[in-house]
């Protein structure tokens, strides 16, 4: 079975401590509910930089990429099924699917 990227973008940060613990047991859920689906529940990416062959910049864009899971799933439209219940749309993110290719 293949691994899917879900990639996130964008996104409000909560606006209180109350807000982001809830979204915090939401996202668990979501998590906890994947079981064997999920190979790498998330990783956040607080800080980015852009990188050319002239130079290094902060990433200030308010869409950059925020973090990202991996999910196992027979296809990309399974993997995208289960990235539509990710609990991170409800703040205005985005996501993107991508399968992973072995090497």
């Amino acid at each position: 079975m293949p691994n899917f990227v879900i990639a996130y973008y964008g996104g409000n940060q909560p606006s209180s401590k109350e807000e982001g613990m809830a979204q915090m047991e939401k996202w668990k859920t979501w998590v906890n509910d994947l079981g064997d689906t999920i190979v790498n529940p998330g990783t956040p990416l607080p800080v980015s930089k852009i990188v050319t062959s002239n130079s290094v910049e902060d990433d200030t864009d308010p869409n950059s990429m925020k973090g990202f899971a991996v999910v196992k799933a027979d296809n990309i439209e399974a993997a995208i099924e289960i990235a539509k219940s990710d609990p991170f749309l409800e703040n205005g993110g985005t996501i993107r699917v991508s399968q992973m290719m072995e090497m």
